[in-house]
């Protein structure tokens, strides 16, 4: 068998989990920029399905080309964002939580009721137009952008708030204005990965979009690590192949997932991928060989 042989079937049979492993990193990358300013949104879910209802609806219906699709995707679930941050974002911590949980469910209920969105249902045969290199230029992008904005004064404001809020808002940042930046942002980077996501599935529907998928965001996000880009983008690498390497126990996902939060927050708080603490252990693995070698001699 040749090598074109072998990467046909190969990509043949796991183009899907592929494709997966970047939208899942977008969405972890979604609900990064909420943590970063403090912000704990159960919110990506439901700005995920906006996004991929808006996209889906818009190439099924108007046969207008992908990039409009895809931007309406993010354009849409920002507003919407804008409109429910400036009153729910005076919340914090589980209120925040809560609130934004309700939030999802009212999107899901919404779905299901319409007759637009296919109810119960779903929307079937969505055009399959999402490439490789699509998803690769926008987690690209993604990556770019946050980077630059982690390294800004924004970046610079969204740790202030996240370390002290009331210290930030006397430093005179404009602390609901910061966090109104943050939840948009996140509701746009969703958007795209659920307009991305519907146009490779062929088919989406309201339970695509529920609770334990805005847990399963979240989980990829603090499992990976929230201190810097790396870590929620490993995490959701992970996290996507796992239920590939482990089929047996694919009906166990949401309990595994729950369990993997609980033990990367007791243990690694800081999430798989910390750098102080990769390199601290290296340090110690050097300086422990090092003392071997001058017992030896």
């Amino acid at each position: 068998m040749g090598v074109l042989e072998w990467w046909d079937g190969f990509w043949a049979t796991y183009n899907t989990v592929i494709f997966g492993i970047g939208v899942n990193a977008m969405l972890a990358l979604s609900i990064y920029v909420t943590l970063s300013c403090g912000l704990l949104s159960l919110a990506n879910a439901a700005f995920m399905g906006i996004g991929a209802y808006a996209a889906a609806m818009i190439s099924m219906q108007t046969g207008l080309p992908f990039p409009i699709a895809l931007a309406a995707a993010g354009v849409l679930p920002a507003l919407v964002a804008l409109i429910i941050g400036i009153p729910t974002l005076r919340l914090s911590g589980v209120y925040l939580a809560m609130a934004t949980l309700g939030f999802g469910e009212v999107v899901r209920v919404v779905v299901l009721n319409l007759d637009v969105t296919g109810g119960p249902m779903g929307l079937n045969g969505i055009p399959l137009k999402t490439e490789w290199w699509h998803i690769a230029l926008l987690l690209g992008i993604t990556l770019y952008v946050l980077g630059r904005m982690r390294r800004s004064r924004i970046g610079r404001a969204f740790e202030a708030i996240k370390a002290d809020e009331i210290a930030a808002r006397l430093m005179g940042i404009n602390v609901a204005g910061y966090k109104l930046l943050a939840f948009v942002t996140g509701a746009a980077i969703a958007g795209v990965a659920g307009g991305l996501n519907a146009h490779y599935t062929f088919t989406i529907g309201p339970g695509n979009y529920a609770f334990e998928n805005a847990v399963d965001i979240l989980t990829m996000a603090v499992f990976g690590g929230t201190s810097n880009l790396i870590g929620p983008t490993l995490g959701a690498t992970v996290l996507t192949l796992l239920p590939e390497v482990l089929r047996q126990f694919r009906d166990f996902r949401l309990a595994a997932n729950g369990l993997i939060l609980v033990l990367v927050v007791l243990y690694l708080p800081q999430g798989i991928w910390e750098p102080r603490r990769i390199l601290g252990f290296f340090r110690r693995r050097r300086a422990y060989k090092q003392s071997q070698t001058k017992e030896v001699a």
